[in-house]
C-alpha cells in the first residue's frame, strides 16, 4: 500500500475461505516445578485464600479469567531429572531431592494428584503430561501410563486407588521428554538416539492405551544448529506413533551496536514464529510424502513466550550448597511493549491454526507469566494477560478466516520490511466476528479497515487497544493497573461501505468484537 501520513492497513474478511477451526488447546499453558510457578504461585498452603488442598483460590480465579485450557506439566527442564514416584503417596513419606535444571530442591510436596485435583478446581482443565527421556526411559514412562490410565487391577493402578484416586486420570496428551536437542538438557542425546527411544516409547505407551495423543521433540529453537535436521532424523522413526512435534520459541529484543535494544524487530517476532511454523510443517510434509503414510502429525507449540534470558531475573543459584526450595527464578516484570509483542504471537499461532493443533504459554504463574503472586499477599495480572484472555474468550470455538491483509511496511535490522499490521479474523462460536491486530510501528498510527462479508449486518463494534506511551510501563505489586485495556473510541462502521475502520495507536495491540 502507498505510505501516507499514518500508516495504512486492509483486511478483506471472506467466509468462503477459511483457515481451520480454533483447537481448544491453542490456549494451553504450562505449570513446570520451576521457581515459584507451583510452591507460592498456585500452591500456597500458609495463604489466606487458600482451599483444603493448599491451592490459592485468587490465582484459581485468574486462570479461569484467563481462559487456559491444556496444562502442560510437570516440565520443561525440570521434566529431565525427575522421578515421577516421588509425587505420589503420603506427602510426609514424599523425598526430597536436588533439582538439577533449576539448581533448586525439590520438596516433592505437589505431585501428581495435586496437579490432578488442581485442574479440577480450575474448571477442568486438560493435563498435557511430560515423561522423563532425559535420565529414565521406557520402562518408567510405561508404569506411569499404567498408574494413571490403567482403571485398576494391575500393581500401579492400584496403587493409584490406595493413593486417593479410585478413577484412573485419563491422560491423552503426552510429552516424549522436552527439548532434548539442546545440550543444557539433562541426558541430552542426538536425533539418532533420541528417535529410537522416542519411537520404542511411542510404541510402548500404545500398548498400554491406544488412544493417547504424543508430541515427539521438535528443535528447542528456530535458530538450533540442528534445526530442520533434527525434525526430519526423529520423525523418520516415529512417525507413525506419535500425533505432534514440538517447536518452543521465546523472544526479547536483541542489543544493537550503539548498546540500545533493537525494538522495531522486536516488535516484529512473529515474523520469526511464522516462519519457525512453515519450516517444520515443511519437514512433516516431506516426511510424510517419503513414507507415503497417511497418517497426519500436527505442531505441539508447546513453550512460547517472552523472555528476557541472561538478564537478572532468569539467573539461577550457584554453589554446592546453595540449592533453594522455590527461589524467584525467571520472573520477569513484562511491559506494555512485551504485551503487543505477546499479542502478535498469539495472532501468529491462529493464523496457523491449520497445523498448530496445540500451543502451551509457557508459563502460567510467576515465572515468565501472566499471572504475579506474592507470598501471603495478593495476585495479579501482568500486562500479557490481557490479549491472552481477550484472544481465549473471543476465539474459542471459532474459525479462523484466510487473512487477507495488505499493509503498509516498517523497516527492521533483523527482518528486513514487515507488515506495520498484524492481524487475523475469527468467525466466533456464536457467529459474531473478532479481528485481532497489532501495530507494530514504533511512532507511527494505522488507519486499518475491515471490509466485511457482502450482506454484514452490524449491530456493534466494540474494540479494545492496548497500549501506553511508555513502552516500558508495567504492572507491578505496587502499582497492579498501570497497563489495561481501554475502549477504542476511533472504532466506526461504515453501512455504506461495508467496512469498519479503526485507528491503531503505535505499537498497540487490539481487538474487535463486531456483531
Amino acid at each position: 500500500m502507498t505510505q501516507q501520513d499514518n500508516l495504512a492497513a486492509r483486511l478483506v474478511v471472506d467466509d468462503d475461505f477459511e483457515v481451520a477451526p480454533v483447537n481448544d488447546r491453542l490456549f494451553g499453558s504450562f505449570v513446570e516445578h520451576l521457581g515459584r510457578c507451583v510452591y507460592t504461585g498456585i500452591y500456597e498452603p500458609d495463604h489466606p485464600t487458600a482451599d483444603e488442598h493448599g491451592f490459592r483460590k485468587d490465582v484459581i480465579d485468574l486462570v479461569k479469567e484467563l481462559g487456559a485450557t491444556a496444562i502442560r506439566y510437570p516440565g520443561g527442564n525440570f521434566v529431565s531429572g525427575y522421578r515421577w514416584e516421588d509425587g505420589v503417596g503420603p506427602k510426609e513419606d514424599r523425598p526430597r531431592r536436588l533439582d538439577l535444571a533449576w539448581h533448586s530442591t525439590e520438596t516433592n510436596e505437589f505431585g501428581l494428584h495435586e496437579m490432578v485435583e488442581w485442574l479440577e478446581a480450575t474448571g477442568g482443565n486438560e493435563l498435557m503430561e511430560a515423561v522423563n527421556l532425559g535420565t529414565r526411559g521406557l520402562e518408567e514412562a510405561l508404569d506411569l501410563l499404567e498408574y494413571a490410565n490403567v482403571p485398576g487391577g494391575t500393581e500401579l493402578s492400584e496403587l493409584r486407588r490406595a493413593n486417593g484416586a479410585d478413577k484412573p486420570f485419563d491422560i491423552r496428551m503426552w510429552c516424549l521428554g522436552n527439548e532434548m536437542d539442546g545440550p543444557w538438557q539433562l541426558g541430552h542425546k542426538s536425533a539418532e538416539d533420541y528417535g529410537t527411544l522416542a519411537a520404542s516409547v511411542a510404541a510402548g505407551m500404545r500398548q498400554i492405551d491406544p488412544s493417547v495423543e504424543l508430541v515427539v521433540c521438535g528443535s528447542s529453537a528456530h535458530g538450533m544448529p540442528t534445526f530442520g535436521a533434527w525434525e526430519q532424523t526423529v520423525l523418520e522413526k516415529t512417525y507413525e506413533n506419535v500425533n505432534f512435534v514440538s517447536c518452543h520459541a521465546y523472544y526479547q529484543p536483541f542489543f544493537k551496536e550503539d548498546g540500545t535494544r533493537d525494538m522495531a524487530s522486536f516488535l516484529a517476532s512473529g515474523v520469526d514464529m511464522d516462519g519457525f511454523i512453515k519450516d517444520v510443517a515443511a519437514v512433516i510434509d516431506a516426511t510424510k510424502a517419503r513414507l507415503k503414510s497417511k497418517h497426519e502429525v500436527y505442531i505441539s507449540f508447546d513453550e512460547w513466550n517472552v523472555w528476557y534470558q541472561g538478564e537478572e531475573p532468569s539467573k539461577t543459584p550457584e554453589g554446592i550448597g546453595n540449592w533453594p526450595v522455590a527461589p524467584r527464578l525467571l520472573e520477569d516484570i513484562y511491559t506494555a511493549a512485551d504485551a503487543v509483542v505477546f499479542g502478535d504471537l498469539m495472532i501468529t499461532l491462529l493464523k496457523n491454526a491449520d497445523r498448530v493443533h496445540a500451543a502451551s504459554l509457557a508459563q502460567l504463574v510467576n515465572v515468565i507469566a501472566p499471572i504475579m503472586t506474592e507470598p501471603g499477599g495478593p495476585a495479579w495480572r501482568q500486562t500479557t494477560f490481557y490479549p491472552f484472555s481477550l484472544t481465549a474468550r473471543l476465539a474459542k470455538g471459532g474459525t479462523v478466516l484466510e487473512p487477507k491483509l495488505a499493509a503498509d511496511a516498517v523497516d527492521t535490522p533483523r527482518f528486513g520490511e514487515v507488515d506495520g499490521v498484524n492481524a487475523v479474523a475469527v468467525r466466533c462460536a456464536d457467529s459474531s466476528l473478532a479481528v485481532f491486530a497489532v501495530n507494530r510501528s514504533l511512532d507511527e498510527a494505522s488507519e486499518f479497515e475491515i471490509k466485511l462479508p457482502e450482506g454484514a449486518e452490524v449491530a456493534s463494534v466494540d474494540a479494545r487497544t492496548l497500549h501506553d506511551d511508555d513502552l516500558f510501563a508495567a504492572n507491578t505489586l505496587d502499582d497492579q493497573n498501570r497497563v489495561t485495556l481501554h475502549a477504542n473510541e476511533s472504532a466506526a462502521y461504515d453501512a455504506e461501505t461495508g467496512t469498519v475502520r479503526v485507528s491503531l495507536p503505535p505499537v498497540s495491540w487490539n481487538a474487535l468484537h463486531i456483531k
